[in-house]
């Protein structure tokens, strides 16, 4: 499981603050906070105003304090090919994003074929938006897949993001992207990889809830055939259990829930047949936030008590 730092994030307004300013020390103390992660990726937005020319400084933080690899995460294509400019191994990169629309899908092809890096497609465009069934999701990936094959891109660099969408707003949808993941990774021929935004299936529930039900999803992702995912890297928890369900070994009861729930995804089944002691609140927890997010219970912040 390839895992991608998200807290270089132009949302955030420390973060922000850091960028226009070019703080760098705060910036090499948030890469510090990524040892556990294998990419970092650098959330720029468009990049205007003072933002203009950040990302071959950030290239050059991230190259001289670390050798993870790096995501070039904006809208701005004269910020990427900028940032490729004074990168020194562009084959460990990742372009985020793509999408389907058909200016942007041209550009980021060609530039991702010329770099032989890695490329995140969504499963989106301006005409569909995001699709509400995996079916309409799938459909849009064949349609990148063809263009991408057309440039050249190695399908072993092309990484597919369902898209996941908060399960406080869309709670169905977080369903659909487990079986988007695993639609995508049974229909290409060689396969391609897959990758999601891990903290969005969060957004908007209570802040104590957030992480355990960041953990939950990962670990059902997890067991649709996920390889990667964009996290939180202060959340060592989170790592902890991706590399628990990578090496198998788990150290815990907890731990040997979220393997039992893994298996309960990848092999179809139902969560009625996974076990567990209903006596501990915090398996009950995690059960109750399986329901949850299979659709068999509603969503709501109080979910805890019910």
């Amino acid at each position: 499981m390839l895992l991608i730092g998200e807290n270089i994030h132009i949302i955030s307004k420390s973060v922000r603050a850091a960028l226009e300013n070019r703080d760098r020390v705060f910036i090499e103390n948030l890469i510090s906070q990524q040892t556990d992660m294998d990419y970092v990726d650098l959330n720029i937005g468009p990049a205007r105003g003072k933002l203009d020319g950040v990302m071959p400084w950030l290239v050059d933080i991230v190259q001289s304090t670390t050798d993870k690899g790096i995501s070039f995460d904006t809208s701005n294509f004269s910020q990427i090919k900028e940032g490729f400019r004074v990168c020194k191994n562009k084959s460990k990169v990742f372009i985020n994003s793509t999408s389907r629309d058909e200016e942007k899908l041209e550009l980021l092809t060609g530039l991702a074929a010329e770099n032989n890096c890695n490329l995140i497609a969504l499963t989106m465009s301006k005409e569909t938006g995001i699709p509400k069934t995996s079916d309409g999701r799938l459909e849009l990936a064949f349609e990148i897949y063809e263009k991408c094959i057309e440039k050249g891109i190695n399908s072993e660099n092309l990484y597919f993001d369902p898209l996941v969408l908060p399960v406080s707003v869309e709670q169905g949808q977080a369903l659909e992207v487990f079986n988007t993941i695993k639609m995508i990774k049974e229909s290409f021929d060689p396969p391609v990889k897959t990758v999601v935004g891990l903290s969005n299936i969060s957004n908007g529930c209570p802040q104590e809830l957030r992480p355990v039900i960041n953990r939950v999803f990962a670990v059902m992702a997890y067991g649709a055939g996920l390889d990667a995912a964009i996290v939180d890297a202060k959340d060592r928890e989170l790592v902890r259990i991706f590399r628990m369900l990578d090496c198998g070994r788990p150290n815990s009861n907890i731990d040997e829930l979220y393997i039992n729930i893994a298996r309960m995804i990848e092999s179809f089944s139902g969560l009625d047949d996974v076990k567990y002691n209903k006596d501990d609140l915090e398996q009950s927890k995690i059960i109750k936030i399986s329901e949850i997010l299979l659709g068999k219970s509603v969503y709501s912040h109080s979910f805890t008590q019910v």
